[in-house]
């Protein structure tokens, strides 16, 4: 596997799929109510890691029966192995959902490899002739 989480706590939980393809990994986060331009994504390394934030909305004259939904700073950090191309990694953010391409290098995609065949005039013209 070329992904592997981190396995230091999150300050926020950021739930997300992690998904391979036959040309790379999709990472499918679920950040909902985040303005796409809080979205920061750095690569160091073979260190992916991605924040967001939620600012806390004015509290001035509210008084909250229940309040389920976080706020603050929600970070993901992924180690990225060797098979993938860290300059390809693309990102986008519709309808509360972050997507994170990282596609595998073309060094490491499987790829078929040619079986030649000698052609006939270079085979040995040498016969052995069995002894009776």
């Amino acid at each position: 596997m070329a992904m592997y989480l981190d396995s230091r706590p999150a300050p926020r939980l950021m739930p997300m799929d992690l998904s391979k393809t036959g040309d790379g990994y999709v990472l499918n986060a679920d950040l909902p109510g985040i303005d796409p331009s809080s979205v920061d994504i750095d690569v160091d390394g073979r260190l992916l890691s991605i924040r967001a934030e939620r600012p806390t909305p004015s509290t001035e004259g509210v008084t909250y029966l229940t309040r389920e939904r976080r706020t603050g700073t929600f970070v993901r950090r992924f180690t990225l192995g060797q098979d993938v191309d860290t300059a390809g990694i693309t990102a986008g953010y519709d309808n509360g959902v972050l997507t994170v391409t990282v596609p595998v290098a073309e060094k490491a995609k499987p790829r078929k490899i040619e079986v030649g065949v000698a052609p006939a005039a270079k085979k040995s013209a040498k016969t052995v002739q069995a002894v009776a």
